[in-house]
């Protein structure tokens, strides 16, 4: 069928053949209504020989059926179902764009996959998944719903920046007869091991293969796939995950036991439910610093496809630019620090700032960090991580009592605030994107540097305290953002 010669199914115009599987074929089509009203969208139809296998066809439904029932913005709509001449279909909402496994192989040439957008991706299924798992029916009971089959290829990125997942088509409910359970189906490099061993299965196996998903991204490498189909299902069961910095060192300590812990081979010792690992993940973001939007995703997608346009058009493959989405992340640490004169009624300072300036930058340099920024009596410092984190942080720790005794010797008050993060920095200007001064740890570290003043103590992220082991106190829990919130510690 071509473009020019719509095919007509029932009360739809097939306009073109998006896909063809084993089971069934997608259509982008055409709906019509009152007063010469349209809507694209997409026709799901089984194909003849799936049509007499009534197994399929109670799936096909089931799939309709509890699809119908999740209205989430992070979920493809379902709108019809029916059948036109012995053909089932199912009507679905029409996302323009591309699967997030066509992304990754397009963009595998052009630099690691942004850190900030794997995580945002994640956080959009996630919250997909837990609307989901927590759908009751009209008696108030839990449906039990299991996606069963989250992978690359189930979820849609549209060009505007939506995250969305598709294909509830071989979930499992409540409603479902038992002796399904016993079935395994699915993508088996994507599977929790489970799933594999054929269990009841509740939301913590799907959030197993958005973890296995989440893996994949960060480091570019498949983490179960094998030759074989055997090969692939053995280290499913055996859920061996290396370690994900041995890959890409620039994760974070936190964000490998963050992604280790959604991929424990129990259960048990993974995150409870979605909620609990959304939580989780946004605290970790807020933490490190890796913000992303729709419009960060909808930009990412646009270079890469530019990008692979100028490659199939016989060009070379560059790095990505924009927004520095290609330049690979650098774990950083940043301390903020600023001097004030001491009350009225203390001895009047001994020294100017500008002197206490030039003492300060020279116990930087020799604690190896470099100033991004400088003013009378205050400084912006950041040391590059390239060996993690705990070794930078130990440097800042000790530059900011060092910083404090020249700033007493001085007759000042100082206010100082660490916060670690993970940040582009740009090879032309040797800092991050624009805006970068209020965004991230940047401006953590601001924002704990001016609590500080009120303290007389540093002041220090979570992050940061966890690598100074026995010398901080939990300071308190401070909300930022909704449901969002940092843990302040102060130096003893």
């Amino acid at each position: 069928m071509s473009a020019s010669t719509p095919e007509h199914f029932g009360k739809y115009q097939l306009l073109e053949k998006i896909a063809t599987g084993g089971m069934a074929e997608v259509y982008r089509a055409r709906a019509f209504g009152m007063a010469g009203f349209e809507k694209i969208l997409v026709i799901k139809r089984v194909l003849d020989h799936m049509a007499k296998d009534q197994e399929f066809i109670e799936m096909f439904i089931d799939e309709a059926r509890i699809a119908v029932q999740l209205q989430h913005v992070n979920i493809v709509q379902v709108f019809d179902l029916g059948e036109v001449d012995g053909h089932y279909f199912m009507a679905m909402e029409y996302v323009h764009g591309i699967d997030l496994s066509r992304l990754l192989s397009r963009s595998r040439g052009l630099g690691p996959f942004p850190i900030p957008l794997a995580l945002f991706i994640t956080g959009e299924i996630l919250k997909a998944l837990q609307f989901a798992h927590q759908q009751v029916d009209d008696q108030g009971r839990l449906m039990q719903i299991v996606h069963c089959d989250v992978s690359p290829q189930n979820m849609l990125l549209s060009y505007a920046g939506e995250v969305k997942i598709l294909d509830f088509g071989i979930a499992r409910a409540a409603f479902q007869a038992d002796t399904k359970h016993q079935i395994v189906r699915g993508k088996y490099a994507y599977m929790s091991p489970e799933q594999v061993e054929g269990s009841i299965l509740d939301g913590r196996s799907d959030m197993f293969s958005l973890g296995i998903v989440l893996y994949e991204m960060l480091t570019g490498r498949r983490l179960f796939k094998m030759k074989s189909r055997d090969e692939t299902l053995a280290r499913v069961r055996r859920a061996e995950v290396p370690s994900p910095r041995g890959y890409r060192p620039e994760i974070s300590e936190e964000l490998e036991g963050f992604l280790l812990r959604v991929l424990s081979r129990d259960r048990e010792d993974r995150f409870e439910d979605g909620q609990q690992m959304y939580m989780a993940l946004t605290r970790l973001m807020v933490r490190e610093g890796h913000r992303a939007t729709n419009n960060d995703m909808a930009a990412y997608l646009k270079e890469v496809i530019e990008a692979a346009a100028v490659v199939a058009e016989g060009g070379e493959t560059k790095k990505l630019s924009g927004a520095g989405r290609a330049v690979s992340p650098s774990a950083v640490v940043c301390m903020a620090v600023e001097a004030s004169p001491p009350p009225r009624s203390v001895a009047a300072p001994t020294n100017t700032l500008v002197a206490l300036g030039e003492r300060w930058a020279n116990v930087v340099s020799e604690k190896g960090g470099e100033i991004w920024e400088r003013g009378d009596g205050s400084l912006l410092v950041v040391w590059v991580a390239g060996g993690g984190f705990r070794d930078a942080i130990s440097r800042a720790i000790s530059a900011s009592a060092e910083l404090q005794v020249a700033a007493q010797e001085a007759g000042y008050q100082l206010s100082v605030g660490i916060a670690p993060g993970v940040v582009r920095i740009q090879p032309d200007t040797a800092r991050p994107s624009s805006g970068w001064v209020l965004a991230g740890p940047f401006y953590l570290a601001r924002w704990l540097m001016n609590f500080s003043a009120h303290r007389g103590a540093t002041l220090l992220t979570e992050v940061a305290a966890r690598h100074v082991e026995g010398r901080t106190s939990l300071l308190g829990r401070i909300p930022i953002q909704g449901s969002r919130f940092i843990n302040l510690y102060e130096m003893g």
